[in-house]
């Protein structure tokens, strides 16, 4: 299989709400929207992209019509101390996980947007001895 694209789809009963979180705080562009399903870009060197779906809308099967559950986005940047301090000190946004360096390699916090899905905001550091044998490339 040749894939063109991949990105999330967030399912959601806050579209606007969810929409302007990462449009804020993240850099995220709105390239298409309706009250249902609004796709985002993030330009740059590497683009990205993330939508936002309407969980009640009837693309979905009728089964998997509620909110996202589960979700974690793990979003890697430079200085993930700048982005803490952005984001959380300087910022709005409330970390459900501080600010910390975990032995696995990362230096991380974790903040919820409004549909619930968790967004993890990392900077790899070098890891513990004993997580470093773990590492396969």
């Amino acid at each position: 299989m040749k894939l063109s694209s991949f990105y999330p789809v967030i399912a959601t009963d806050k579209v606007a709400a969810t929409r302007d979180f990462y449009v804020n705080h993240f850099g995220f562009e709105v390239v298409f929207e309706a009250d249902w399903y609004v796709s985002l870009n993030r330009p740059g060197e590497r683009p990205y992209e993330l939508a936002i779906l309407d969980a009640t809308h009837p693309t979905i099967p009728a089964a998997y019509r509620r909110p996202v559950a589960g979700l974690l986005l793990n979003f890697e940047v430079d200085d993930v101390d700048a982005e803490h301090k952005r984001l959380v000190v300087d910022g709005d946004l409330e970390a459900v996980l501080e600010l910390r360096s975990e032995d696995f390699g990362q230096r991380h916090f974790i903040v919820a947007d409004p549909a619930g899905a968790l967004v993890d905001v990392i900077t790899e550091i070098p890891p513990a001895e004993e997580f470093a044998d773990k590492f396969l490339a």
